[in-house]
């Protein structure tokens, strides 16, 4: 059992537990390739996400051009041609992808006791959307655009915890992703929250490729972690 009280920081993952990404990828897919993909799950559509996106990461570019490469690799994989304006529109529609119910009241309810930070696979500019709609500020914000890298690199999570500048063993690490946050969140010796956002789902892994990793916690929502975290 995690003693909350131990912990500043609070280091958060952005896309899969903050915002709703899995409903975001599939309404902009939809909205631009339209009947082209009737036949088509949205796990489907997830599961081809996952295989692609890691590819267009290494080396850095930005999230932007990112986004643009997996909507192409979609297509291919399902045989629709996608032209450079869906895919630029993809790729834009990441600010519009819609927070979970429970993120802002959660996220305000630790405000009042942690410092909060944010570590995220997007831009800069893409990001202060998100942010926009969680109506939260965070103290900290480190981009795969500042790091230079994406997650799982393990340098997202230095600079992360060079920000915030408290020990790492005083910053708690709350994630969806076990191949994004966990597994290298571990391996640099942090102690994780895993936000089961899955669960009951059913299907594979979602946007997400599949990893092994033990977090120290889970629970299946940020309502519930807010809760325990702030109790006492």
């Amino acid at each position: 059992m995690i003693d909350y009280g131990r912990f500043e920081a609070l280091t958060f993952d952005c896309y899969g537990t903050l915002i709703d990404w899995e409903t975001g990828i599939t309404a902009a897919a939809r909205a631009l390739l339209g009947d082209a993909l009737a036949d088509r799950s949205d796990e489907e559509l997830l599961a081809a996400f996952a295989a692609v996106e890691h590819e267009a990461e290494v080396p850095y570019q930005r999230y932007r051009e990112v986004l643009a490469f997996c909507f192409r690799r979609i297509g291919e994989r399902f045989g629709i041609p996608v032209d450079d304006a869906q895919a630029a529109a993809f790729a834009g529609s990441v600010g519009e992808w819609p927070p979970f119910p429970d993120s802002t009241p959660a996220l305000r309810r630790l405000q009042g006791r942690f410092t909060l930070a944010v570590i995220t696979n997007c831009d800069d500019d893409l990001f202060a959307r998100s942010e926009a709609r969680l109506q939260v500020k965070f103290d900290h914000v480190i981009t795969a655009e500042q790091a230079r890298s994406y997650k799982p690199d393990q340098r997202n999570f230095q600079l992360a915890h060079e920000r915030v500048g408290v020990p790492p063993g005083r910053i708690l690490h709350v994630a969806q992703s076990l191949y994004h946050d966990h597994v290298p969140a571990k391996r640099l010796g942090m102690t994780t929250v895993w936000i089961n956002r899955r669960a009951g789902k059913g299907g594979g892994g979602g946007a997400t490729p599949p990893a092994d990793a033990t977090p120290d916690a889970v629970f299946p929502d940020l309502a519930s972690f807010a809760a325990a975290a702030t109790a006492g």
